[in-house]
């Protein structure tokens, strides 16, 4: 059931070696432990690409494959993984990402009014880098940990289950 679940959603792995931005990678794309599915290559990206997403910075994409490639995890999986901070989604993780950074140091919250312009961004940051990226970091460390061990018991529950209901199946008989 796992491996059916997560099938459906993947994107064909020719699509992502063709992927020019993943170029870089070169014949590491090519290893099929990058590609399996399986309980500890789909756990493991879940801990890389999830890690990664909340890394303020451009081309989150392209660490999380190279995360990938290092420890063994599911690519297609890392690297969506990173879109859980979208042009949606960003504001609220960030800000949450900030608000325990400022928990975590004691200090005050910093109060300001958003601005879209480059030079805001750069003055806000300017101030309050310490705790947005202290938060930033925190976040990914538990996500990426908290993701990793739901995968694992989730996908050890799911097959323990299927058993018994095989095995059920074959006392009724």
């Amino acid at each position: 059931m796992p491996r059916k679940f997560f099938k459906r959603y993947m994107p064909d792995p020719h699509t992502i070696r063709q992927n020019r931005s993943l170029g870089i990678f070169g014949s590491l794309l090519h290893q099929p432990n990058l590609w399996h599915l399986n309980r500890r290559s789909i756990a493991n990206a879940f801990g890389v690409g999830l890690f990664f997403a909340w890394w303020p910075v451009p081309f989150q994409m392209i660490l999380a494959a190279a995360g990938a490639i290092v420890f063994r995890a599911n690519l297609p999986m890392s690297v969506g993984l990173v879109w859980v901070t979208n042009p949606f989604t960003m504001p609220p993780m960030f800000y949450f990402a900030y608000l325990v950074g400022v928990w975590m140091i004691g200090a005050p919250e910093h109060a300001f009014e958003f601005q879209a312009t480059m030079q805001w961004v750069i003055d806000e940051l300017a101030v309050i880098w310490q705790p947005f990226l202290l938060g930033c970091l925190t976040m990914a460390i538990l996500s990426s940990v908290v993701g990793y061990f739901t995968i694992h018991l989730t996908w050890r529950y799911s097959v323990l289950k299927r058993r018994r209901q095989k095995f059920n199946g074959r006392l009724k008989e």
